[in-house]
């Protein structure tokens, strides 16, 4: 059991470690981090901090504290990425001026309704004031320069065609020679998505081996160190650990909302899910694999030694345990969301 808490713990890591690079690398893709709720990541950052406070009290594994760090950091980068794509980004600019391909093409549209039909149409129309022939001519006068202006800027847009068009040689529609990228089909991202946590997984083992190696190779016999069996429960730790679980808990409700209000989960990274998924489980397997090692001679345990470390080392990890059991169901959720929103997210990307 020692080793599987171990193993488990090896493979959280891991997953850990990686859980936020497929989402940076898919909004810097997209140069849009539209597909993350704000609060999502704003309530997911709040319970980082909030989780580091409580494992330096609480006195965790200094591996978790490097890891609540890392969590920090990332999600302060994925904050970056939103605040950036949303505010200063190219996709949320202002209109750009009408260009004046725009105005010439409304001009040639003013031309062709005043260009007449026929030969027997005249060329001056009556005016809503009945001003078609004043008494000096002047309105006549105005009107026509109106309409040679208008036929002027009608030709200029004509003739702004290249002229290569004309021979027959060459068409007048360009080929297209830059095709779209076609959608990845179900196969190729269920192909990806399992080659990728496998080789996550498959680091995560190796970690597991490598430090169990060292570690038979620096003690042995009776110089492997045992359980001191004193995990203190620190309150002020436990209050933090509560808080980081109910803010983890929060976190998801936001994404939840934004995946169904938008009937989508286009922008959002399934590996991203995927990853935290693995990593909560494994994590919640770790807590519940640990097997405590007694202090007597030869390591042998007193009556209800044994059930007393464990209980003590479960009461000092229930926030964790609440935290991470809570996210992994919540995570599932989503994940169930990408599955349910998937046929449209394939039209959209089609």
């Amino acid at each position: 059991m020692l080793c599987a808490d171990v193993f488990d713990r090896s493979i959280s890591i891991a997953c850990w470690v990686v859980v936020f690079s497929p989402q940076i690398i898919e909004n810097f893709r997209r140069s849009s981090a539209d597909g993350l709720s704000l609060e999502f990541l704003i309530v997911w950052l709040a319970g980082d901090v909030f989780n580091i406070i409580g494992a330096v009290m609480q006195g965790v594994l200094p591996t978790m504290i490097i890891l609540a760090v890392y969590y920090t950091i990332a999600d302060i980068v994925l904050l970056g990425q939103c605040f950036y794509y949303r505010g200063l980004g190219i996709s949320e600019s202002t209109k750009p001026p009408e260009p004046e391909a725009g105005r010439a093409s409304s001009s040639s549209e003013t031309a062709i309704q005043t260009v007449p039909s026929s030969e027997r149409t005249p060329l001056l129309h009556n005016t809503p004031g009945g001003e078609h022939n004043g008494s000096n001519g002047r309105p006549a006068t105005k009107q026509r320069r109106e309409s040679l202006t208008s036929v002027a800027s009608l030709r200029n847009h004509l003739t702004a065609v290249d002229g290569t068009h004309l021979s027959p040689a060459v068409p007048l529609r360009k080929e297209v020679t830059d095709t779209p990228p076609r959608p990845s089909s179900t196969f190729q991202i269920i192909a990806f998505n399992t080659f990728s946590i496998t080789l996550v997984c498959a680091a995560g083992i190796l970690g597991w081996y490598v430090s169990a190696t060292s570690r038979k190779r620096h003690h042995k016999g009776d110089d492997i160190p045992k359980s001191d069996g004193t995990l203190q429960f620190d309150i002020t730790g436990q209050v933090f650990g509560y808080l980081c679980a109910l803010f983890y808990l929060a976190s998801r409700i936001p994404q939840l909302l934004l995946n169904w209000r938008r009937k989508s989960t286009e922008g959002v990274s399934l590996l991203f899910f995927l990853f935290a998924c693995i990593g909560n489980l494994t994590y919640v397997l770790s807590i519940f694999a640990y097997s405590p090692v007694c202090q007597g001679k030869n390591g042998r345990c007193l009556p209800g030694e044994r059930q007393s470390i464990y209980g003590r080392y479960m009461a000092v990890n229930a926030s964790w345990l609440l935290g991470s059991l809570g996210t992994l169901f919540m995570d599932l959720a989503i994940f169930s969301q990408f599955i349910l929103y998937r046929s449209k997210d394939e039209c959209n990307n089609s």
